[in-house]
This record gives structure tokens, sequence and C-alpha cells, in this order.
């Protein structure tokens, strides 16, 4: 597991091993209007579970072919209004609906679109999808303005470096988002806009092997105040030998101070589980030294067999000077749930794949798009 805040290396790696994953993630927040989304473009979506049973079959050589990430590219859309789900779109499908030349900053699947823009020190969105089992269309211009970069590099020692590549790539930790969402509804004929004036952020995480196979939980969050942006991102490894990865970020915008600190005791507390939500906690602290961080997964936004998604609140204290609440986005990950058959038989009903009939997918949308029509 290694770290980076390269921007060169926010391209297309073109991973080849099977099991194999690359994701590029978008998220933007009005907290005074109560907007949010999210915007991932997928080249080898880790969490599909029509990946995971391709690579299972492989793997027991119920099937000769090895799965290949691009196969299994895609792109989701997430909108939440107030708390509440608007929007939650997946669709993933073969290699020729992705496209990148793995020399520049530039994603496209279908006709959804990003790239990097070097004179504006911006990465722009590009958004068009039909949702016919919504009855939607969307489209969408957005900005990811970069207000700020990192420059941190941190190589996994476990096993003497000698480990799974996995990497992370922090690239823009704070970006100034606009831009305009529209959502048509094909059976009313009703369109509706929504002006984006967000906070965003951006990374990039990728593997050369399932993700499942070398990570057993991960928590990740960023939260912000007037003064200070704090991220952190803990994941525990399968191999019970490995020394879990703890770090967390702290930029001090008044002294223009930028703190790592990592090697971080982590304690979980107030553990739950949903139907079929993962075990996990909603409570997390992180200690070293004199640095203390409580971290409160409160109000849930999105949800799954493998993944949640959570408003949190985040308290500090560091050397007995500085302190702080912080309001943000956290996020938690059970990958190795997507091995059972019966939770991959649900999670296709949150998956359109291209070619791929799914009555799980066709009846989810059906219920969602009847109780979201019989609560206005």
């Amino acid at each position: 597991m290694n770290i980076s805040t390269k921007l060169e290396q926010d391209i297309w790696h073109d991973l080849q091993d099977p099991g194999s994953y690359e994701w590029w993630y978008f998220d933007a927040e009005d907290e005074e209007r109560g907007i949010s989304l999210v915007c991932i473009w997928f080249a080898g979506f880790a969490f599909s579970p029509y990946y995971m049973q391709h690579y299972l079959d492989w793997q027991k050589k119920v099937r000769s072919d090895a799965p290949k990430a691009l196969d299994y590219s895609g792109f989701s859309f997430q909108l939440y209004e107030q708390g509440k789900e608007t929007l939650n779109f997946i669709k993933e499908g073969p290699a020729p609906l992705f496209e990148s030349s793995g020399i520049d900053i530039s994603v496209t699947f279908e006709k959804n679109r990003f790239y990097y823009d070097k004179e504006q020190n911006a990465y722009m969105l590009e958004i068009d999808f039909d949702y016919p089992a919504r009855r939607q269309k969307v489209s969408a211009r957005l900005r990811f303005s970069s207000l700020k970069r990192y420059s941190y590099t941190k190589h996994d020692n476990n096993n003497n470096g000698h480990v799974p590549h996995h990497e992370w790539l922090l690239t823009v930790p704070k970006a100034r988002v606009s831009g305009t969402i529209r959502l048509d509804d094909t059976l009313k004929k009703t369109t509706r806009s929504i002006d984006v004036h967000a906070r965003g952020y951006h990374d990039h995480n990728l593997g050369a092997m399932p993700v499942h196979e070398y990570i057993d939980k991960w928590y990740w969050g960023r939260a912000y105040s007037s003064r200070y942006e704090l991220i952190y991102y803990v994941i525990y490894f399968r191999n019970n030998g490995y020394r879990p990865l703890a770090i967390c970020m702290l930029h001090d915008n008044e002294r223009e101070e930028f703190i790592v600190h990592d090697a971080l005791d982590v304690k979980e507390s107030a553990f739950t589980k949903g139907l079929f939500a993962p075990l996990h906690s909603r409570s997390l602290g992180f200690t070293k030294g004199d640095l203390s961080i409580e971290i409160q997964q409160e109000n849930v936004l999105d949800t799954g067999p493998f993944y949640l998604r959570f408003g949190s609140r985040i308290t500090f204290h560091l050397n007995g000077e500085h302190s702080g609440e912080l309001k943000g986005i956290s996020e938690f990950l059970k990958p190795g749930r997507l091995q059972s058959r019966i939770l991959r038989f649900f999670t296709r009903s949150r998956v359109w794949r291209e070619g791929e009939r799914s009555v799980m997918y066709d009846r989810y949308n059906f219920l969602k798009t009847y109780f979201n029509w019989f609560k206005r």
C-alpha cells in the first residue's frame, strides 16, 4: 500500500493482472444548500458482482478465461439532497465503453468524461447518461478547480516492502466546484436544474490484485472547518501479520501548516450492522503522542452489502494548542463480503451491466421509482 500526491500519476495505468482495478473518485458538498454528489470512473470495477463472479469462477477453474479489468469498466453518479438520496446510478460494461490514452489525464466511459486542464489547474467533468430504470436522463458540466495540493509520499514497509501493488493517489484534497446538473424526468417530461457551488475533493486508487484478497476493512474520510482540513485513511489488511495503515493529514489554514501523522493507534467502538450492511464501527478514535481524534459516523447517506457512506463529525486535539470540530463525509468498505453468492445476487440490484438482464435490478429500481413518486 503506497501513498502519493503526484499529479502525473493520475493517468490510467492499464493494469493487466486478473482482478486488478483502478478508479478516479470526485465528490462535492454544498453544506448551505444541503447538496452533495459523487462521480467515479472505473477501469476494473473492484466491487462489481459480475467481476467477482468471473474471478472466482476462473480461480476455481470453472472457466478458463482470466477476467480483464477493462471488461468491467464503469461509471457511477450519486446525488444527495438534504441528506437523502436523489439519484444512485452505477453502470458497467466491456472494454469498448472505456477510453483513455494512458498519457493524458483523461478518462471516458460512454458519454461521461473527465479531463485535467493544465492551464486552469482544474478537472472538467462532462456527464451525460440515460437511466431508463428510473425514467431519468442526467447531464452535468462541473469544474473542479484545485485550491490546494499536498506533497507527500509513503511506501508500505510491511514484509520489507514486498506487498501487493496498491496505491492511493491524493490528487486534489480541496477544490472549488462549480457547474450545473440537469435532471430530466422522461415519463413526466419535466426538467430540473441544480446550480452547484461546492467544496470538492478528488483521489485515485489502483491495485494489481482483487481488493478482497488484500484488504479486510477500509475506513476513509475528509472533513473541514473554517480553519482546518483533515483527511484520514485506515486499512486493515487480510494478512494479520501486516500492521494496519492508519494515517491522518491535517492542514491549518491559518498558519499554512501541513502535518501528516501515521502509524496511529486506532480504536473502533459502537459497532453496528444492518440487514445487509456489514458490521462496522460508528465511532473511531486515533491517538499518537499528543494527537487524539474522535470520529462519529452519524447519518447514513448510502448503504449496501459491502459499503457505507456517512455524514460525520470529527473532533481533534493536538499538543494542547490545536483543537477543532469539523464536519464531513466518511466511508467504510468490507470488500470480502462480495465473496458471498447471496450478497452478489442482491448487489446486482444496484449495478446495470451492459448486455445483461437482471431481475433484481429491474425490481429494485421499479420499487425505488414508485416509492419516490409516492413521496411526492
